[in-house]
């Protein structure tokens, strides 16, 4: 790369002497030289060669000084780097350079050597602050692209190019959360442009928020639908617990949300959440022209396939036994062993209840209740029907009174 050099000086020989003492570098196109004769003259020559790279300017000129030239070099918006070039060895004036920015200062009569090692000097620390710029610039955008997926403090460590490995593709156990709206669809079609845009953005900004809050992983935002990872990339031991704590917070918000929305006039859905944990693939799978951090496999499926079971079970939250029994002091309650569309195993799911929920009078005869419809006794549906006549609010115990109504036996739930 050929640095150019712009040198500002009024005396007659300078150019030809500096021409004849750099032949060898400006034939190999290392270094490319500008003249002026005056401050006034440089800054038009910058306007016309804004890649100029060093300036080196006398002190006394005509016109515009070499000190007022420098002032004016440092308010513009590239800064340049200077040398200074004083007749007398004036201290006070170098002094002054100095302080408005100089990198270095020559005296006259010049010593063609001494120019010579201070401009290759100084083009070499040139370099190495482009250098720093241009990682720098690179970190901010890395940083802009992993804050689409990371918390602050995360997206920051990685785009300072620490944990670089994380971003491989490889299997490794995570915890996921999916979530989705009930009816986006239909208030798509209803609803004006720009109220669907505010809504859509204050949304999904709001539970990337909590997420974030949790230190959880944003794989993917599909329309009003949400996939968030754990354990990924980095490593967190507590996972489950994490991811369990992070959908609670995420179904808090979002009814909050929608409580704001509907004194608004506007009937926004339920947020169902569906938490799971297994073995996936996970990993940068943009290639080299894109960050796309995501994952894949069938833990990925089951979390997207027990958000949508609350549809049928009028809950809100529906989390595996896998991550349940994963986590730390899990307070819920049982929802049943349910049959995933596409899946011929059941699996236990539960719904997590808040501390004063899972230690109230309406759990204990939840699950009293539930271990009666497990065991197949007879019983459970009157327990149920008592249970739904005391809070004919939770939907869970109606869901299950009505298949003991219709004739279902046991926890087995088939969802289609």
């Amino acid at each position: 790369m050929t640095s150019t050099v712009l040198v500002v000086d009024d005396e007659p020989d300078l150019e030809a002497l500096v021409l004849q003492r750099f032949r060898r570098q400006i034939r190999d196109r290392r270094i490319d030289f500008v003249f002026a004769r005056d401050g006034v003259e440089a800054l038009q020559s910058i306007e016309r060669h804004p890649h100029v790279d060093l300036v080196v300017l006398d002190i006394n000129m005509p016109r515009m000084d070499g000190l007022s030239l420098l002032a004016r070099l440092q308010e513009r918006e590239d800064k340049k780097s200077a040398i200074i070039v004083s007749a007398y060895g004036d201290m006070s004036n170098i002094r002054t350079a100095m302080n408005r920015g100089a990198f270095d200062f020559l005296t006259k009569p010049i010593d063609f050597a001494d120019l010579e090692a201070t401009i290759l000097k100084t083009l070499g620390h040139i370099e190495v602050l482009r250098e720093a710029r241009r990682r720098q610039a690179e970190a901010e955008r890395a940083h802009a692209s992993l804050s689409r997926y990371f918390s602050p403090e995360l997206a920051k460590r990685l785009a300072a190019g620490d944990d670089g490995d994380e971003m491989q593709v490889r299997w490794r156990d995570v915890a996921v959360i999916f979530t989705d709206i009930t009816g986006f669809t239909s208030l798509v079609e209803s609803a004006e442009a720009e109220v669907l845009a505010e809504l859509l953005n204050e949304y999904v900004g709001g539970l990337t928020d909590v997420v974030f809050a949790h230190d959880g992983t944003v794989a993917k935002v599909i329309g009003d639908a949400i996939q968030v990872l754990f354990n990924a990339p980095g490593d967190q031991a507590d996972y489950a617990t994490r991811a369990i704590a992070c959908a609670q917070a995420l179904d808090l918000w979002a009814e909050a949300f929608r409580a704001r929305w509907k004194d608004k006039g506007v009937d926004f859905g339920v947020t169902r959440i569906g938490v799971h944990a297994g073995p996936a693939l996970v990993g940068n799978f943009g290639g080299d022209r894109f960050f796309d951090y995501t994952a894949y496999g069938d833990t990925i499926n089951i979390a997207a396939r027990l958000e949508a079971a609350n549809k049928v079970l009028g809950t809100r939250i529906c989390v595996s036994d896998t991550v349940a029994s994963t986590a730390g002091k899990f307070r819920g309650r049982p929802v049943g062993d349910l049959v995933l569309r596409g899946r011929s195993e059941p699996l236990r799911a539960h719904e997590p209840l808040s501390p004063a929920a899972f230690d109230g009078a309406a759990a204990a005869q939840y699950a009293s209740a539930f271990a009666k419809l497990e065991s197949g006794d007879i019983a459970a549906m009157p327990a149920f029907a008592a249970l739904v006549g005391i809070h004919a609010d939770d939907p869970l115990a109606s869901y299950h009174l009505r298949r003991l109504l219709n004739g279902a036996k046991g926890a087995r739930v088939q969802l289609e």
